[in-house]
């Protein structure tokens, strides 16, 4: 595992996985209509303003609709940030709302931009716990629902389904990590706010197969289907 500090070249390294694992950082010369991440949690009218403009995307009238998915996208913005350093450089980035800055471009999940590049002074697991879950994950919750009225159950499994879908991402495009990814996964869902929003085994050597006991309501988007997780599939056969 590397065991050096968390660089710029490092997370650059990790952004080349895919656009949910980019992360910038430093100084960047088009930063003009960038916030502080807490304006998004704290901030109504500045989610009101995105969860619009996703409805627009989207083509739907359903606010909870365009909230969720908001909600989810930037679940796996965070995640795919958090573990992908994890899983290829040991270290995890400080991921704070205060210091993590963020706008929403023309198509696509939230830009995201740190800044001043710092690590959690933690091991893997509890780092990813605290900059992503209680950092991030719980204030974020709160905003959605308060905004939208989007239930917690289902923005609790959106949380894991963002996460299942960054470890996927990582086991098909950096199949040969310094930490493995699986271990770190399984460990974060027995722990709140994931624990118990599905059920989940292994599929070695391959990803963790999951099926969230919710729903994210994007099949109410026109032309939508359901997800690969969603509790409105059909149950595997076991016989």
């Amino acid at each position: 595992m590397v065991t050096a500090p968390l660089t710029p070249d490092a997370l650059a390294q990790v952004s080349t996985i895919g656009p949910y694992f980019a992360l910038a950082t430093g100084h960047r010369p088009d930063a003009e209509g960038f916030r502080p991440l807490t304006d998004l949690y704290e901030d109504r009218g500045a989610l009101e303003e995105c969860v619009r403009a996703v409805s627009g995307r989207l083509g739907t009238d359903q606010p909870r609709v365009a909230a969720s998915t908001l909600h989810l996208g930037t679940a796996s913005r965070l995640w795919s940030i958090a573990l992908g350093s994890a899983t290829l450089t040991g270290r995890v980035p400080d991921l704070a709302p205060d210091r993590l800055w963020w706008r929403l471009p023309v198509s696509g999940p939230l830009d995201l931009w740190l800044p001043d590049l710092r690590e959690v002074d933690q091991e893997p697991l509890q780092a990813l716990h605290h900059t992503v879950s209680v950092q991030n994950l719980a204030p974020w919750a709160d905003a959605v629902r308060n905004v939208s009225g989007v239930s917690p159950h289902t923005l609790r499994g959106n949380a894991t389904s963002a996460l299942i879908g960054a470890h996927r991402v990582l086991l098909t495009r950096a199949p040969a990590p310094s930490l493995p990814a699986v271990p770190l996964v399984r460990a974060l869902l027995e722990q709140p706010p994931l624990a118990g929003t599905g059920t989940y085994r292994t599929t070695p050597p391959g990803p963790l197969a999951f099926r969230r006991r919710s729903c994210c309501l994007y099949y109410r988007v026109p032309g939508a289907g359901t997800c690969g997780d969603c509790v409105l599939n059909p149950k595997e056969k076991t016989s």
